[in-house]
């Protein structure tokens, strides 16, 4: 994380903002975002923009398929599901709702995770039949209040998400912003 090494006479003198909080929005301003904190410490976690490729690793010839494979397939609930979910890459879609999302947004990405051969979850409010439909592997995400809650999608549901918390919401009072 870099950090603006001046003096507090060259960062400018407030009666309101400490030197620290002067420091931190210099140190905005050159990283253009904010810096990633987390429970109001200031500690480095990891950003894309970070990511080092080390050379040492690059003298191997990259992997062709016709010699060796890569394989990405990732089993989630192998252990004690009698039923795991098998995915072909180690990532999928997750829950947004009908109505923060719309139809055809929720039938693309439904569409784009079967061709990928990964999943695609139903978000707040339950499922949708054309994404379901088209949703090769699809998990039925369920929240505390038990909103658009109906038994007869979640036996349609090739797994079940439990949805316990959430950093941030972008609605007003429970509601979305296109309402």
């Amino acid at each position: 994380m870099s950090e603006v090494n001046k003096s507090t006479d060259v960062l400018g003198k407030s009666r309101i903002f400490t030197p620290e909080v002067i420091n931190d929005i210099h140190v905005k301003a050159e990283l253009g975002r904010y810096r990633m904190r987390g429970f109001s410490i200031f500690k480095k976690i990891p950003h894309w923009d970070e990511l080092v490729f080390l050379p040492g690793t690059l003298t191997r010839f990259v992997i062709e398929g016709y010699r060796e494979k890569c394989e990405t397939k990732t089993v989630i609930g192998s252990r004690f599901a009698a039923k795991p979910l098998e995915l072909e890459i180690p990532v999928y879609i997750t829950g947004m709702s009908f109505g923060a999302l719309s139809l055809e947004a929720k039938m693309a990405l439904a569409k784009g995770a079967s061709m990928a051969g990964t999943a695609t979850c139903s978000g707040e409010g339950g499922m949708i039949p054309p994404e379901r439909d088209l949703s090769t592997k699809w998990y039925y995400q369920l929240i505390q209040s038990r909103y658009g809650f109906n038994p007869h999608h979640l036996m349609l549901a090739d797994a079940v998400e439990f949805f316990i918390g959430q950093g941030c919401k972008v609605g007003l009072g429970g509601h979305l912003m296109g309402q």
